[in-house]
């Protein structure tokens, strides 16, 4: 893998090769990457990975016809044939008028902002064993816990750099670190598997081994004696652990593409009240640490933090630069790719910002209501915004958590949850898209 500043200068050559070759325009993007991984169950090891690669992408344009192809050869003469391959593929393209690279007066110039993503360490194998019989070991201290799907611990880190022909060139590095548990509670029929895990940029926020442990043990065995409870319309609260699905459901519908396509639920919902007043919904690239931070985005766009649900109404699209001129918008910096395709658009650190109750006081707006724990297959119509999903959890009475619940299924419609949705206060940023806990007061609670 090469280093940041190898990586950029290897981006900026492929760029030049093209430009010297005859394309009217180029970008190029190299991806690198190392990981390390343990897997242990029932306190033997079962898996030992290490893996490393790179690759390197070429887009280029002549005129209004474009190609993209990537190699992980990075040898001269493998870049060489890489780029007539695009020359020739681009040449048999169809035109396409949204095809070009991003708007020169938006890409990032001068120095990168800090993100504080590389820990620069990397654990040894036996460190990795270590964590994760830590973390099986404390899980299965737990009393109820009869078996193991096993603990895990890895680390990694990758490398991104990116170069356009428009002039930007930039490139940034980052680790990860994660410890996970699974395991099994109770006996025959009635065992419940549930798990724990964590992810970290730096090695030192990462939970304790013993704390992701004990939290899957303690989930698992939370999960005995599940029934199934009385069908009906009741309130519905999602667990941080699965409420940040509706925010990937609301960033497929105000992407782009799906909006040029007229494709989604939220097709003419632009300048419009979305969410119940006071809800925010933001996106910070910039977040310190962040999982999914980024200096620049997927074309080189300069990025920042955006608040794409300001008071419950719905402010921006997320868009790359062939979806916004589709939608005669700027790109708003959420370009997002690999080194073997065209930039797509994807939001970064995503998050629904916390409201004022407190999940207790959620809790008890109803005097019987349903926790989601856990959501299960697909079951979202993006087009029209219809919502099904199995689901298991907990029912709440009259504020207090009380027996389990399992094989049902939770719907409603996307737009009528997001209308009426409350956040709680307990927000937590841990996954990369995250929210608090949220209360939907009416959804339809049915047998799977």
């Amino acid at each position: 893998m090469l280093s940041v500043d190898q990586a950029r200068r290897a981006a900026q050559a492929l760029v030049e090769r093209a430009a010297a070759a005859g394309a009217d325009a180029a970008d190029a993007i190299y991806v690198g990457n190392r990981s390390s991984s343990v897997q242990v169950r029932l306190r033997e090891l079962e898996q030992v990975d290490r893996s490393e690669g790179e690759e390197i992408g070429l887009r280029l344009f002549l005129g209004r016809r474009s190609a993209t192809v990537a190699s992980s050869d990075l040898a001269g003469e493998a870049l060489a044939a890489l780029v007539d391959r695009a020359l020739a593929m681009a040449a048999e393209a169809p035109e396409d008028k949204y095809a070009g690279l991003a708007p020169e007066e938006l890409l990032h110039r001068g120095e990168l902002p800090p993100l504080d993503a590389d820990d620069e360490q990397e654990p040894e194998p036996a460190a990795l064993r270590a964590r994760a019989l830590a973390a099986e070991q404390a899980a299965l201290a737990i009393p109820g816990v009869t078996n193991s799907n096993g603990g895990s611990a890895s680390a990694s880190e990758s490398s991104v750099a990116l170069a356009t022909s428009a002039g930007f060139s930039g490139a940034y590095r980052a680790t990860g670190y994660s410890c996970s548990a699974a395991v099994i509670a109770g006996e025959g029929s009635g065992m419940q598997r549930d798990h724990a895990w964590h992810s970290a940029r730096h090695l030192e926020d990462l939970d304790s081994a013993q704390d992701i442990g004990r939290l899957a043990g303690t989930r698992a065995v939370a999960r005995l004696n599940s029934a199934r409870p009385r069908p009906g319309r009741m309130a519905v609260l999602f667990d941080p652990r699965v409420a940040s699905t509706l925010l990937g459901h609301l960033a497929a519908a105000i992407s782009g593409s799906s909006v040029a396509r007229k494709a989604s639920f939220l097709q003419d919902k632009l300048g419009s009240r979305v969410f119940a007043p006071g809800v925010a919904i933001i996106d910070d690239p910039l977040r310190l640490r962040g999982l999914r931070s980024r200096p620049f985005d997927g074309e080189g766009v300069r990025v920042g933090r955006l608040e794409l649900v300001a008071d419950g109404v719905l402010a921006s699209w997320i868009a790359d630069s062939a979806s916004a001129r589709q939608l005669g918008i700027e790109p708003t910096g959420h370009a997002a790719r690999g080194a073997g395709g065209a930039p797509g658009a994807s939001p970064s650190n995503l998050y629904m910002a916390a409201g004022s109750r407190s999940r207790e006081q959620l809790l008890a707006e109803f005097p019987r209501a349903l926790l989601v724990t856990e959501l299960i297959g697909q079951g979202v119509n993006g087009v029209t915004g219809d919502y099904s999903r199995g689901a298991a959890g907990f029912m709440v009475r009259n504020g207090v958590i009380a027996e389990p619940v399992a094989e049902i299924t939770v719907a409603s419609n996307l737009l009528d949850m997001f209308a009426t949705l409350e956040p709680a206060s307990d927000l937590e940023f841990r996954r990369g898209i995250d929210a608090p806990t949220v209360l939907v007061p009416e959804m339809t609670v049915g047998a799977a």
